[in-house]
């Protein structure tokens, strides 16, 4: 876009002080085949490991379920307290089979108890029930799935069911599964606090009450989301913690047992908040520099950052950060305020490059007839800022 580019090195002095514990070695490494750990607070992926590639996500799907269901109830199409009856055919064909909520043919069930049950429980009958009660048809629910899915940019994901059963085609990547958590979190913040129960009882049935999240209750701060286990897939999770306003999202997938599931999000989660820090650098609408006007009514423009920048970073990619910013030199005339003439561009070690936009701080016109062959020679003559300082 900016095909005469002028770039310079800009100081940054950043709102946060620096970091509790020097960054582990740039190897880290992790037994979980699949695993993603993010920021959610400024969407930095801290550490990744086959991000992207689809895997069976076991229960862990189930949070597609929850969100379609939390969706329908913020528009209000679906409310916590209706009651919803459980059909033969869902009875049928999931009682008893894997993590189940007891449910029985005919109950009487309000859509409350069937969330907590799919969330605490993580009942496969329940999934169906809601599914079968928001849609109709299972198979209809498993269409809107794919369809929320794609709408909100999990492209590495599709549905066979609403409860996460092993079926062909059925699969997740750990980075969807993360967007997930994370609109979760951020979306609908009455009903996410149901990620950090940590019992419910279903009528009499004490057998299946406890939520399966190992860091409820052990890592301070974590107040959700979902495990998933099979055979195939292995040992799974997606957590969330929230320190001092800074959330963390984490996946992990195809561990060996619940004891190492436990251990490595524990640890992977340690590593995220003590060796990143958030660092604010801009806010929308100051000034970054200023950039000559080439014939213009006035001599310079202020260029303004168009939005919020905010950063997670380690200590190491914060003293190595270089931030820079780039613009046609000199901005024709005419401008119009809150028109983009250039990007502010930040590199640091290991992570893609950053742009974001400058805007023009100002209105400027554009000279006519003799103005423009005298800006011309005062420009020949001075530069712009020559001319600025002629007309103080």
């Amino acid at each position: 876009m900016f095909k005469k580019l002028y770039g310079h090195i800009i100081t940054i002095t950043c709102l946060s002080v620096g970091l509790a514990l020097p960054v582990l070695a740039q190897g880290m490494e992790t037994p979980a085949r699949e695993a993603i750990l993010l920021d959610a607070s400024t969407n930095s992926v801290l550490f990744e490991k086959n991000a992207d590639t689809p895997f069976p996500p076991a229960s862990m799907s189930k949070l597609m379920t929850i969100y379609l269901a939390f969706d329908a109830i913020k528009q209000g199409t679906l409310r916590l307290s209706d009651e919803v009856i459980v059909s033969d055919d869902a009875w049928r064909n999931w009682n008893n089979r894997g993590s189940t909520m007891f449910l029985r043919a005919g109950d009487t069930v309000t859509v409350k108890d069937l969330l907590q049950g799919i969330i605490v429980l993580s009942g496969n009958d329940a999934c169906v029930v809601l599914a079968e009660h928001m849609a109709g048809s299972h198979s209809t629910f498993v269409e809107w799935l794919n369809a929320k899915a794609h709408e909100i940019g999990m492209t590495n994901s599709h549905f066979e069911n609403a409860n996460g059963w092993p079926a062909d085609g059925h699969e997740m990547s750990a980075h969807d599964l993360a967007i997930l958590a994370q609109k979760l979190s951020t979306e609908f913040p009455d009903l996410y606090p149901i990620f950090a129960e940590r019992e419910y009882v279903y009528k009499d049935f004490h057998s299946n009450k406890y939520n399966r999240n190992p860091l409820l209750g052990r890592f301070p701060g974590a107040d959700g989301l979902k495990t998933g286990h099979t055979e195939e897939s292995g040992y799974g999770l997606v957590a969330s913690a929230e320190r001092d306003g800074r959330r963390l999202v984490l996946v992990v997938g195809g561990l060996s047992s619940t004891s190492e599931r436990m251990r490595e999000s524990e640890r992977l989660m340690q590593y995220g908040f003590r060796n990143f820090s958030h660092y604010p650098l801009f806010r929308t609408g100051e000034t970054i520099d200023y950039a000559e006007v080439w014939l213009g009514n006035s001599a310079t423009v202020p260029l303004v950052i168009g939005e919020d920048v905010a950063i997670t970073m380690s200590r190491m990619q914060r003293a190595q950060m270089k931030v820079r910013i780039e613009y046609a030199n000199p901005v024709p005339a005419p401008l119009t305020k809150g028109q983009q003439v250039g990007e502010l561009v930040i590199e640091m070690p290991d992570r893609a490059e950053i742009r974001k936009p400058l805007l023009a701080g100002e209105t400027i016109e554009e000279v006519g007839g003799f103005g423009k062959i005298g800006a011309a020679l005062e420009y020949m003559l001075f530069g712009s800022a020559g001319s600025a300082k002629e007309q103080k």
